[in-house]
């Protein structure tokens, strides 16, 4: 008996795909488009412009002249809306009561297709921007994500903050905007998503709000050049603080690597819980961090996996030391049978839970549908986390740890860089 289907996807004439996830239980539908374009698609000079544009979509259409226009509307059906801005990809959505759904769509639809991006609002922006980047900067916990990227991938598109630099931000213009969404708000890189209760005609009243939109050839952006890294590396942002806040890792696998799975699985006994092996020894053992987790962060074209932590500045030392003890291990020696199903069931456990609503159902499959052109169903996802064994993770350990260099990125009262290069070594 093959397992239900969960994503449906059609196109609109005009090649935008449609990704559906219909649960007639739910009383809700989330509303989604997404883009396959974020901060990677920048230039130099218009680094932030995906994010700043987050902002401006906000502020106003012709049909809506104030940005009170647009959240009236929405909080006129007691819906929830947002935006994000990823390094390969943008969303906007509308959490609503299906019966609103198309009330939440038109207002997407008009904020994405029609916003004035007046002068004056563009320059009162931009100090909110600089505010925002202020904060970044002055949260270290955040921005120490921002030095490791600099770290692994240099002065290139996927090293760069997608909150971009003051500088590119104060010279932004309203010509800036219009020509970002030239450029890319194509049907070939749209991706509609509705999930929850999904009544009416959902294609009729898309081809209305999109169907006049020309397909237009977008091109493709440079991958990702990577310099050998065999040796250790260190980028040090001296702060006074304190607290240190380091990422500690290795270069890893493309998104859609045969092994991510295996790559999940090792990332979960590593750092995903309070159980993992980097909180049993890095903050209950040692009291090195109040925080500390493994994560791995995979691009199209690039990966990593990573320590962050929090900890002592004056046990710095050992705080290094003990996670790269920690990614070596993985290494060396194979993960014991009850260690590697603690680590499958809770990886299927926590993605049970994120399909558990409209909006995390379709959330997933739409990532999966932008970046790699296909919503993965479920039941694949878990049967691929099945599969994994204990050999796998250790090859897959030996081939990404014990292969690579370590990284290590640091945001503390430090400047000597060589002293972290031997901790490494």
């Amino acid at each position: 008996m093959s397992a239900p289907q969960t994503f449906e996807r059609t196109s609109l004439a005009n090649g935008i795909r449609v990704l559906t996830a219909e649960m007639p239980h739910a009383l809700s539908t989330s509303c989604f488009v997404m883009l396959a374009a974020g901060s990677r698609y920048e230039r130099p000079e218009t680094n932030g412009i995906a994010h700043f544009a987050e902002h401006m979509f906000f502020k106003g259409t012709e049909r809506r002249p104030r940005s009170r226009d647009i959240t009236s509307e929405i909080d006129g059906i007691g819906g929830e809306f947002n935006a994000f801005t990823g390094k390969e990809y943008t969303g906007y959505y509308v959490r609503c009561a299906a019966e609103s759904r198309d009330v939440a769509l038109d207002v997407l639809v008009d904020m994405l297709r029609n916003s004035k991006f007046e002068p004056d609002e563009i320059e009162r922006e931009k100090g909110v921007i600089v505010e925002e980047m202020n904060m970044y900067f002055d949260t270290p916990r955040d921005f120490i994500g921002g030095v490791y990227d600099e770290l692994l991938y240099g002065d290139q598109p996927l090293g760069w903050d997608i909150i971009g630099s003051k500088d590119t931000v104060r010279a932004a213009t309203r010509q800036t905007f219009l020509d970002y969404v030239e450029a890319w708000d194509k049907p070939e890189r749209m991706v509609v998503g509705v999930g929850g209760r999904i009544e009416g005609d959902l294609t009729g009243r898309l081809e209305e709000l999109l169907g006049d939109l020309q397909p237009a050839p977008t091109g493709t952006v440079p991958g990702v050049q990577l310099e050998g890294n065999d040796g250790a590396r260190v980028r040090l942002h001296t702060k006074a603080s304190d607290q240190a806040h380091i990422c500690l890792g290795v270069r890893s696998y493309a998104l859609e690597h045969p092994d991510r799975y295996v790559l999940q699985l090792l990332t979960t006994v590593l750092g995903g819980g309070m159980s993992s092996r980097l909180f049993t020894e890095v903050r209950e053992r040692r009291g090195l961090a109040y925080y500390v987790f493994g994560v791995n962060n995979s691009y199209t074209d690039a990966g990593s996996l990573y320590a962050q932590a929090g900890v002592d500045i004056e046990r710095i030392d050992e705080a290094v030391t003990t996670i790269v003890a920690e990614l070596r291990k993985m290494a060396e020696e194979p993960v014991p049978a009850d260690e590697l199903e603690k680590a499958r069931s809770s990886a299927k456990g926590r993605f049970a839970l994120q399909l558990e609503s409209p909006h995390g159902t379709i959330m997933f499959g739409l990532r999966r549908e932008v970046l790699e052109g296909r919503a993965t169903e479920p039941h694949e996802v878990l049967a691929g986390l099945d599969a994994v064994t204990a050999d796998d993770v250790q090859r897959v350990a030996q081939d990404v740890i014990g292969r690579n260099g370590l990284n290590l990125a640091l945001i503390g009262p430090f400047d000597d860089a060589e002293r972290f290069e031997k901790l490494l070594t």
